[in-house]
């Protein structure tokens, strides 16, 4: 069962509540978030596109800048190398778009997950300068390939990084020396030397800026003739926010600080977007047309780019976010919704095969969950890991076969950060890399058993470890709960990492009627009463409602159970966490609360 946490951090609720003329729960909602300040709280409600930051104030985009004008107006042809997933695609698309609009001659490579792996590599650089490539753009990777660009200096080529992970760093005695890459210019908003106000951004959010940054200091007027040049950046300003949006959800960035003001502002385009690529997607995913939620980016548009490069190559993602006709948008975008489909297939195997073995006592005893699976696509073993890792709750590691040993990835908790106990056991590996929460990796073979073997003697993990903790906002009856507070929530969205749904909770509420719906039982409706006298009805879904019925059983004993679901009882007492959401239904619209958890 899960832990739980309620939130109370202060402040003056009635007062801001009054200020900004919403209800004093909602102003203890945006508290809980982390936002404090007068300043924070009017980006937090208010923010837009206008709202962000100035991207000059990224390290060497002056730089970067002058020099790209400089390339694009001698006639050098340019090469944009990004990354495989979401953001490493969208920022190629953005850098792509733009120096097209600015009249660069340029082109651009993807690398292929398996054949190239992750980032810059010295095949990509030499194949760049047999192609007559001046410059190479970097987009999503970069940070950390100093040896790949001093070896693109070294063919007479010149590079510009634009990244966002961390920057490399030696330490020695409690001191780190921070390893910048030898590229012309290096933006990336995580530099130790950046004055950028929020380093939290995307790769594809540090290219727009970029893009921005480059019409915005007269690079367009100087390029191009004439004035039709504004309309058409007007049009492309659209689209590459958009796209910047798309990537900051589907990389999973905090929704917070001008990554909230640009996720806002980029489904208000979306939900009726002329960009040809994005509304095929949006078609073939059956959204055209209706509202998009940061919830639709990150788990019905997202995975179909995604699937692309783990199952095939990402270049068809690319040319999906560059086509101009409506009918190749289309039939790519199918074919990308088939991808992931099959995507979806081989994750459920995989998953499966990791259930069996943990069902099955093969882990049992284990802190850290290191399981092989032969069979598993490497580029579904992350997914694998996330799956894993929510249903026990346990840092889980996924390994498979590889041409050259075994590669895996892991998923973690919020208590082991993963990439500090790689690092314990590094001798092991052929290569690895990562971050507290997720890590990848390579191994030989004959020491899978050694890895599992150290990682769990090392950990520390215990008990109270491996149940989650669920941080709920406040206590609220029911009833407080009306049509016009609900409406109220919407200002909230979009809800996502950093800025998550809200969670209510109400103590001893009696249940007194329980029903399942659907031939499989997968809908619960509990009819309860709360110590306010208020009545409502829990909405609760899938597996919950065999968790629900168990947690009841084991309280107050079958008959008691049996009662309320034959549609009558004296009351079963528990607690519930849940969250209100608007329920329409044959043009009606209703409140309903659908319960999260219980105790």
């Amino acid at each position: 069962m899960n832990q739980w946490l309620l939130l109370t951090k202060g402040a003056d609720f009635q007062s801001i509540g009054a200020k900004y003329h919403i209800d004093p729960l909602i102003a203890r909602l945006i508290r809980n978030r982390e936002v404090v300040t007068e300043q924070e709280i009017g980006q937090y409600l208010f923010g837009d596109s206008k709202s962000f930051h100035d991207p000059k104030l990224l390290k060497d985009m002056d730089i970067a800048c002058k020099k790209l004008e400089e390339k694009i107006a001698q006639g050098k042809k340019l090469r944009v190398i990004g990354d495989y997933d979401i953001d490493g695609v969208c920022s190629t698309a953005i850098l792509l778009k733009g120096f097209q609009f600015l009249g660069g001659d340029v082109d651009a490579v993807i690398p292929h997950r398996v054949r190239d792996g992750y980032g810059l590599n010295r095949e990509l650089i030499r194949d760049a300068a047999e192609a007559g490539v001046d410059t190479v753009i970097t987009c999503d990777n970069g940070i950390a390939a100093k040896e790949e660009i001093a070896y693109a200096y070294e063919l007479g080529m010149t590079v510009i990084v634009t990244d966002h992970h961390e920057v490399p760093y030696e330490e020695t005695d409690s001191r780190k020396t921070y390893l910048l890459p030898p590229a012309e210019a290096v933006i990336d908003p995580k530099r130790v030397d950046c004055d950028y106000p929020f380093s939290g951004i995307c790769g594809a959010f540090v290219a727009y800026k970029l893009i921005y940054a480059m019409v915005d200091g007269g690079c367009a007027q100087r390029l191009l003739k004439g004035d039709d040049w504004e309309k058409a950046w007007h049009r492309l300003d659209a689209e590459i926010l958009q796209l910047a949006a798309f990537a900051t959800v589907g990389d999973v960035m905090e929704l917070k600080d001008e990554n909230r003001a640009l996720v806002k502002t980029g489904l208000k385009l979306m939900s009726n977007t002329s960009y040809v690529g994005l509304k095929a997607l949006l078609s073939v995913m059956g959204r055209w047309g209706s509202p998009v939620t940061a919830y639709h980016l990150g788990y019905l548009l997202g995975p179909c780019i995604n699937a692309t490069g783990r199952i095939d190559t990402a270049s068809r993602a690319l040319e999906l976010l560059m086509a101009d006709q409506e009918s190749e948008a289309m039939r790519i975008a199918g074919e990308l919704k088939a991808m992931n489909d099959s995507r979806k297939t081989m994750t459920e195997q995989g998953t499966s095969k990791a259930v069996e073995q943990i069902e099955g006592g093969e882990h049992d005893g284990s802190s850290v969950y290191v399981i092989y699976l032969p069979e598993c696509h490497e580029s579904i073993a992350g997914i694998v890991a996330g799956r894993i890792r929510e249903r026990y709750h346990h840092p889980t590691l996924i390994l498979t076969d590889a041409e050259d040993g075994l590669k895996g990835s892991g998923r973690s908790i919020e208590s082991y950060d993963m990439y500090r106990e790689l690092s314990a056991v590094k001798d092991i590996f052929t290569k690895f890399g990562g971050h507290a929460q997720a890590a990848g990796f390579s191994l030989p073979k004959d020491k899978l058993a050694e890895l599992r073997r150290r990682l769990n003697e090392n950990s520390r993990l215990t008990e109270a470890d491996f149940k989650e903790t669920l941080r709920i906002d406040a206590q609220v009856p029911f009833s407080y709960i009306t049509p016009q507070l609900l409406e109220q929530f919407a200002i909230l969205e979009p809800f996502g990492n950093g800025n998550p749904k809200p969670l209510l909770a109400k103590k001893d509420v009696l249940l007194y009627r329980a029903r399942l719906l659907g031939a499989e039982g997968k809908v619960g409706k509990y009819q309860i009463r709360d110590t306010d006298g208020g009545t409502a009805e829990l909405t609760v879904f899938f597996d919950k409602n065999k968790e629900f019925k168990e947690f009841l059983t084991e309280r107050y004993g079958e008959e008691k159970v049996r009662e309320v679901f034959l549609g009558g009882g004296e009351g079963l007492k528990f607690s519930a966490a849940y969250y209100p959401q608007w329920n329409e239904y044959q043009g009606q619209k209703n409140i309903q609360f659908i319960m999260e958890d219980f105790c």
